[in-house]
């Protein structure tokens, strides 16, 4: 009887423990749209894909202070967003690191 009780308090433990981080890295919602000046700010994205607790497709973009945002990978901007940010990467890419004049 203890041993069953145990064991079913140590798997209602585990399972707590892995829905919470199933959930951690996921979009729930998207934005619906992004002021200019917000569009400045993005320095990356990432896609996120539906599986595991995931279960929406989405385009997770980063700001330059770590800000998060989720957008529809299906909306235009969102596509034209990303085409912007792989435009500065490769410019800044390209640019190479600066050198200091000794």
């Amino acid at each position: 009887m203890r041993f069953s009780i145990l064991f079913f308090l140590l798997l209602a433990c585990l399972y707590v423990t892995l829905a919470q981080g199933s959930y951690e890295d996921c979009c729930l919602k998207y934005v619906r749209g992004l002021k200019k000046a917000a569009r400045r700010m993005v320095t990356s994205y990432r896609r996120q894909e539906t599986d595991g607790g995931c279960n929406i497709p989405a385009i997770v973009f980063s700001m330059k202070r770590g800000r998060l945002f989720c957008a529809d990978p299906r909306e235009k901007w969102v596509n034209e967003l990303m085409l912007e940010v792989e435009s500065k990467k490769n410019k800044k890419h390209m640019r190479g690191p600066k050198r200091l004049k000794g």
